[in-house]
């Protein structure tokens, strides 16, 4: 089989670059993992988040803003082209604080990072009374947040399925139960799999998330990525509680509250621990009292992708010209830019974004 890309991994990262290239005209194979892989796609918050991103690096913060603002149109043109709508609410987001102390901390960081932008960084801070207004079931050991107004939140399970109807529907191939084990260069790139499976392309994206520490660096990356686990809670559908998200919990499109996230080292055990289930569920009752009275009907833990700085990486190898590693911690947040602007990065045309601040130079010890 042959294509001008090969995609390694098929989550949301993956199949976003897909689409955006298969829409350029490119000829795409994405080698999705085993069923048993380890997916943040499946198990992410689902927030379109801006705020909080970028603080010790501003192009964090631009890339982030830009790919917010594409993300309506992203939708739109998806659930356009499938037939599958991606549920989308994007009217501000939270970061809500239980102290003084911690709220006015924070908003200085936002200060200062809106002031290094010299760009539209929108945010207002609202104490508990007009926090209140906003959101009638705040409980009172909220102090109060921080409204950003370039955030919101989407259906993550939606967006996974409608990515890849659009692939399929653009004539893109999906291999699933793909083990990529060698990669080699006789003049284009050689993929081969742990079953016999053999691809050729011309160039290759390794977007495998986790999987890419283990494969990037055979094609000269220094890919430091490691797992970061977050356990997740989702209540039963109720009526309208949630106005707007936040980190502490979100009230989704079907009606029920998702809860979460925990930020645990635990290496590749994505498993729910009864203490990573009470502390979220207090957390969240502390901020929507009315949710010690809901119904828990799942919890699951899956296994973020993170770098040592928190930042994204996009990088061409200097061994095997046409390799290119992206990875990210915000797949769903950047999965507009992935599929509408990242495409002109790897076919290198004028129109291709500078992503220097990203590679992996950054972490080349002097």
């Amino acid at each position: 089989m042959q294509a001008d890309y090969a995609i390694i991994g098929g989550g949301v990262v993956g199949l976003s670059i897909a689409w955006g290239l298969l829409k350029k005209g490119r000829k795409v194979i994405v080698l999705d993992g085993e069923d048993g892989s380890f997916r943040a796609s499946r198990g992410n918050f689902g927030l379109v988040w801006v705020q909080s991103k970028g603080l010790n690096q501003p192009a964090y913060a631009r890339w982030s803003q830009r790919s917010a603002a594409l993300w309506s149109d992203f939708a739109a043109e998806l659930a356009d082209t499938t037939g599958q709508a991606v549920p989308l609410e994007q009217k501000g987001g939270y970061d809500l604080h239980f102290s003084d102390e911690s709220l006015y901390q924070t908003v200085e960081k936002y200060k200062n990072l809106q002031a290094q932008l010299g760009t539209e960084y929108p945010f207002d801070v609202l104490g508990h009374n007009a926090l209140r207004k906003e959101e009638p079931n705040i409980g009172p050991k909220v102090s109060g947040a921080i409204l950003h107004h370039q955030d919101g939140h989407a259906n993550p399970l939606r967006l996974l399925m409608a990515l890849s109807a659009a692939v399929h529907q653009q004539g893109g191939k999906v291999l699933t139960g793909k083990t990529v084990t060698e990669v080699t260069k006789p003049d284009g790139f050689v993929m081969r799999c742990a079953d016999g499976t053999t691809v050729e392309a011309g160039k290759l994206v390794l977007a495998a998330g986790l999987g890419a520490a283990v494969l990037g660096p055979k094609l000269g990356f220094k890919a430091p990525v490691r797992p970061q686990r977050g356990q997740v809670l989702i209540t039963e559908k109720l009526p309208k509680l949630i106005n707007r998200p936040s980190l502490i919990a979100r009230q989704v499109d079907e009606g029920g509250i998702q809860i979460g996230a925990t930020n645990e080292e635990v290496g590749h055990d994505d498993s729910v621990t009864q203490s990573g289930i009470s502390s979220l569920a207090a957390k969240a009752i502390a901020a929507y009292p009315a949710l010690a009275k809901a119904q828990l009907v799942r919890s699951w833990g899956a296994l973020r992708v993170l770098t040592p700085d928190g930042l994204p990486i996009y990088q061409e190898s200097q061994t095997m010209p046409g390799a290119y590693l992206v990875t990210c911690h915000s797949g769903i947040t950047l999965a507009a830019v992935h599929a509408q602007v990242l495409p002109d990065w790897l076919d290198q045309t004028a129109a291709a974004p500078d992503l220097e601040v990203f590679s992996e130079q950054r972490f080349t010890i002097s």
